[in-house]
């Protein structure tokens, strides 16, 4: 298929070295937060890659201060979704685990450069790529834990094992990017300022695989996860954040998260 490169105003495309493809989040006034047209873009655009005889990789960055904030809960993220999946009870969840778990299918690796921080949603974009890189001034947190219920990606427990999946799940501290590295989730930190550089370097250095061969190792690493249970267990736990919401405590944090956003759009400081 011949290379494609088509950017929307939401999400930038470019291809800055031979065999690489790049995408950018581009709604750095929104801290790059995932509202269901950014998360459908990136979604089109891996698949164009994954069929592009061109590239061999795919490196997911963000624009602006920061990878990503999260779901944009001030959009309507009950519109467009990009998955579909039945309604009811834990219906979100299993549609952006779906989208999640979409990354692991495509052929080619992707590569998440992470730099500022990473947050909800936007930590399980970066859990859902092959690849993790840090600035090595980046965090990396999952603040829903303490307020509304699981992650939607619950992946953790094979990323960064036991005892730090049961810390972060339990407290919902942020990490640094050392800290990050020390545990699993990511591969490796570097200076931000070197972060672009050293990302395209490891990047090229794929590239010089056949890009056969880069999908065949791709493919026998998931199949192993897949055979200790993760995608079943990663699938499982939407149940879990389903009943979450029905827990009383959860229900109040909700109600008081959504006027709060009422007043942020509104600029009524009353709904704070």
């Amino acid at each position: 298929m011949p290379s494609t490169n088509s950017s929307t105003p939401n999400l930038l495309v470019d291809d800055p070295r031979p065999g690489i493809r790049r995408l950018t989040l581009n709604r750095p006034d929104k801290r790059n937060a995932l509202d269901n047209s950014l998360r459908s873009a990136v979604f089109e655009a891996l698949r164009q890659s994954d069929m592009d005889d061109g590239v061999h990789v795919t490196i997911l960055r963000g624009a602006g201060p920061c990878f990503s904030s999260g779901y944009d809960l001030g959009s309507d993220l009950s519109a467009d979704r990009p998955t579909y999946t039945p309604s009811g009870d834990g219906s979100w969840s299993r549609q952006v685990t779906e989208g999640w778990l979409s990354l692991w299918d495509l052929a080619k690796p992707v590569i998440a450069q992470v730099h500022g921080y990473a947050m909800a949603g936007g930590s399980e974009l970066a859990a859902a790529c092959d690849l993790v890189y840090l600035a090595d001034d980046a965090t990396i947190s999952h603040p829903v834990l303490r307020v509304a219920g699981t992650p939607d990606f619950a992946v953790h427990p094979w990323l960064v094992g036991l005892r730090n999946a049961m810390e972060m799940a339990l407290t919902g501290a942020s990490v640094t990017a050392n800290e990050a590295v020390r545990a699993g989730f990511a591969n490796r930190a570097f200076p931000a300022d070197h972060l672009d550089d050293a990302v395209l370097a490891i990047a090229e250095r794929m590239t010089e695989v056949p890009t056969e061969l880069l999908q065949l190792n791709k493919r026998w690493v998931y199949r192993a996860m897949e055979a200790m249970g993760a995608r079943t267990a990663i699938r499982a736990a939407t149940d879990l954040g389903a009943l979450a919401q029905k827990a009383p405590g959860v229900q109040r944090n909700l109600a008081d998260l959504r006027n709060r956003i009422r007043g942020a759009v509104s600029g009524d400081p009353l709904s704070h």
